[in-house]
C-alpha cells in the first residue's frame, strides 16, 4: 500500500516530469485504515455479485472443455488435454472441482440437498474469486502511479461493472491473466520507487518478482505481447541520466530466465509433445470448429490471419460504447485528452503503452471474441478514474465557492464519484445475474455481439425441455455436440443422440419426431442457408430465453422442415 495515504501524490517517483498535484480533505480522509476497510467491501461487494446465479447458466463449449481436460487429467495424470492453453487455470479448476465432491459428500449436504455445490458452480468460482480479488491488486497498481483516490474509484469501478464481472463468471482464462498481469505491473512500479527512493540494488527482488508474475500470467494465457507494456514504458526513461531504475542487459537475461522457468514449472504440460501439436492445430486454426462470428447482425470471417477482412476494426470500441455504463463511459471518453496534461504525472506514460499496444494487437486482428477486453478494463477504469477525480475537484472549487465549510466540499467532492459508483452498482443489480446481456441505452435493445453475450448459458434449460419432450434415441442436432451430450447424460437421456447440425453427413440422418437448437450467436456461414430455409419452412416447437431475453428456438422435425434440411 502506498507509504504516504494522505496524500494525493503519486508515489511512484519518476525521472521525468513531477506532478504538480495538490492536497485535498478527501485524500487527507483516506488513511490506511480506511482504505483497508474500503477494499474489504469492495472486494467482498464484489464477489457478491459475481457468485449471484453463478450456477444458473449452463456450461459452454469452451468450459466443458477445460472439465473434460481437468477429468482427464485426474485419470491419467497430465496430458495434452485441451493444451492449446496453459496449465495454471485447469489446476485451480481441479482443485475447486475436487473441493466441492468432497463439499458435497458431507452428512450437512445429504441432510440439506440444496447446499449441493453443482459443476457450473464449481467451475466458475475460482474466476469469482481472482476477479474480485482484482480489486485490491488494481488500487495498489493505480496509486502508486496516481495516488490512493485515483486507485480506489479505478477499483470500485472494477468491483462492480456488469462487462468485468460477466466475464469473470466463466471459466476462461482471461481473469487469471490479467490478476496477474496487474501483480507483475505492481511489483515493476515498485522497483522503480525503491530505486529512485532508496536504492537501485534494493530494487533488484521486485525485477525478480516482476518475472514470476509474468511467469504465472503465461501460465494463465499465452498473450505475450503483455510483457511489451511495463518494458515499453521503463525504457521511456532509460535514457534520462539521473533515472536510477535502469534494469541493465544483464539483469534482463536473468529477468527472462526466471520468467521461462516459472512458467514451466506453473505450466508443466508444455513439455509434453501432444501439447504442443495441439497449439500448432489451434493457431493453425485446424482446431477451430466454426468459420465465422455474427457482429452487429453479420457473419465475419474469424482466423487471426484474417486482419481486416475479418472481424471489424471497432469491434472493441463498439463494445466499451455500448457495455459500459454511461457515466463510466463518460469518464473514460473525458480521460483519454486528460492523459495528455502533465500535472497527471509521468504515470500517463504507462497507460499510454498499455493503450496504444493493446490497440494494436487487438483491434486489427480477424479473430475477436468480446471477453478479450478484459485485459484492457484496468487501463480502461484508471483512466476513468483520473477524470471523476478531476471532475470532483472542479466540484469541490464551485462548493468552496458556496460555502467556507470544510464539509461541504467535501461533500461536493465526493459527490461525482459517489453518483458513479451508484450508478455502476444500480446496473449491476439490474443486470444479475446474467451480466453478460447487459447494454447501454446506446445499444437500442440489440445484442451486437451475441456467442459472448449468451456464451451458451442456454444450453442446460434447453437440454432439460427437449429431455422431457423427446421419444427415446430422439436425435438432437445443434452447433454444440458436446454440450449437448453432456447435458443429455445430466438429465438421464443417454439415449438421446446429439449430432452437429453443420456436417451434412449428421443432417442426414434426422428424422420426423428429430430435434434441431437455432441458438442465437451460433449461426455460421456453414448453416446459414440451413437455418434460413427451416425458419421459412417450419416454426419452433417452444423457445428458451436467458432471463428475458430469447436465446434459442427449438424445432421437432416434420416432412416439410426435413425437405427443407436437405435441399440444397
Amino acid at each position: 500500500m502506498p507509504d504516504s495515504p494522505d496524500s494525493s501524490k503519486p508515489a511512484a517517483i519518476t525521472a521525468g516530469l513531477r506532478p504538480e498535484l495538490f492536497q485535498d480533505e478527501i485524500s487527507k480522509l483516506l488513511s490506511r485504515r480506511v482504505l483497508i476497510i474500503a477494499l474489504a467491501v469492495l472486494v467482498m461487494g464484489g464477489l457478491a455479485f459475481r457468485l449471484t446465479g453463478i450456477g444458473s447458466e449452463g456450461l459452454s463449449d469452451d468450459e466443458l472443455n477445460k472439465l473434460v481436460a481437468v477429468n482427464d487429467y485426474r485419470a491419467h495424470g497430465l496430458t495434452g488435454a485441451n493444451g492449446e492453453h496453459p496449465f495454471l487455470m485447469k489446476a485451480l479448476l481441479g482443485i475447486s472441482l475436487v473441493a466441492s465432491e468432497h463439499w458435497n459428500q458431507t452428512s450437512l449436504v445429504a441432510s440439506h440437498p440444496q447446499l449441493n455445490v453443482p459443476v457450473e458452480v464449481s467451475l466458475r468460482v475460482p474466476g469469482a474469486i481472482f476477479g474480485a480479488l482484482t480489486c485490491i491488486l488494481l488500487f495498489l497498481f493505480a496509486a502508486e502511479l496516481f495516488g490512493s483516490e485515483v486507485g480506489l474509484i479505478a477499483a470500485a469501478l472494477w468491483a462492480f461493472d456488469p462487462l468485468v464481472m460477466g466475464f469473470n463468471r466463466i471459466a476462461k482464462e482471461d481473469t487469471f491473466f490479467i490478476f496477474f498481469f496487474l501483480l507483475a505491473c505492481l511489483f515493476w512500479i515498485r522497483s522503480q520507487r525503491v530505486a529512485e527512493g532508496e536504492s537501485p540494488d534494493k530494487a533488484q527482488k521486485f525485477y525478480w518478482l516482476t518475472a514470476a508474475a509474468i511467469g504465472a500470467m503465461l501460465a494463465s494465457k499465452l498473450i505475450g505481447m503483455m510483457i511489451a507494456i511495463p518494458i515499453s514504458y521503463n525504457y521511456v526513461f532509460q535514457k534520462i541520466p539521473r533515472t536510477r531504475w535502469v534494469i541493465g542487459k544483464a539483469r534482463f537475461i536473468k529477468f527472462f530466465i526466471i520468467v521461462g522457468v516459472v512458467f514451466v514449472i506453473i505450466s508443466p504440460t508444455i513439455l509434453l509433445p501432444e501439447t504442443w501439436k495441439s497449439m500448432a492445430d489451434f493457431t493453425t486454426s485446424r482446431s477451430i470448429g466454426h468459420d465465422s462470428y455474427e457482429f452487429m447482425g453479420r457473419l465475419y470471417p474469424h482466423k487471426f490471419t484474417d486482419w481486416l477482412l475479418g472481424t471489424p476494426w471497432y469491434f472493441y470500441f463498439l463494445q466499451l460504447g455500448t457495455k459500459l455504463p454511461l457515466l463510466s463511459l463518460a469518464a473514460f471518453v473525458i480521460g483519454i485528452p486528460l492523459l495528455l496534461r502533465k500535472k497527471i504525472g509521468d504515470g500517463r506514460y504507462f497507460l499510454y503503452m498499455w493503450l496504444v499496444l493493446w490497440g494494436l494487437a487487438f483491434v486489427f486482428v480477424g479473430g475477436k471474441f468480446a471477453r478479450y477486453v478484459t485485459t484492457v478494463m484496468p487501463a480502461v477504469f484508471i483512466t476513468a478514474a483520473l477524470a471523476i477525480q478531476f471532475l470532483a475537484r472542479i466540484c469541490a472549487r464551485y462548493g468552496a465557492r458556496l460555502s467556507p465549510s470544510q464539509s461541504v466540499k467535501i461533500a461536493a467532492h465526493a459527490l461525482i464519484p459517489m453518483a458513479i459508483l451508484l450508478l455502476t452498482v444500480w446496473t449491476a443489480v439490474r443486470a444479475a445475474p446474467h451480466y453478460r446481456l447487459y447494454y447501454n441505452t446506446f445499444a437500442g435493445g440489440q445484442l451486437f455481439f451475441p456467442q459472448d453475450d449468451f456464451y451458451d448459458a442456454y444450453m442446460q434449460q434447453t437440454m432439460a425441455e427437449i429431455a422431457r419432450r423427446a421419444p427415446p434415441n430422439a436425435r438432437v442436432a445443434s452447433e454444440l455436440q458436446n454440450v449437448c451430450e453432456y447435458y443429455a447424460g445430466r438429465t438421464n437421456r443417454r439415449d438421446l443422440r446429439c449430432l452437429e447440425f453443420s456436417d451434412r453427413h449428421d443432417l442426414y440422418q434426422l428424422e420426423s419426431g428429430d430435434f434441431v437448437i437455432d441458438a442465437r450467436g451460433r449461426t455460421y456461414f456453414s448453416n446459414q442457408s440451413t437455418l434460413m430455409r427451416l425458419r421459412a419452412a417450419s416454426k419452433p416447437a417452444f423457445n428458451i430465453s436467458v432471463g428475458q431475453v430469447p436465446a434459442a428456438d427449438v424445432y421437432i422435425l416434420d416432412q416439410t422442415s426435413l425437405q427443407a434440411l436437405s435441399a440444397k
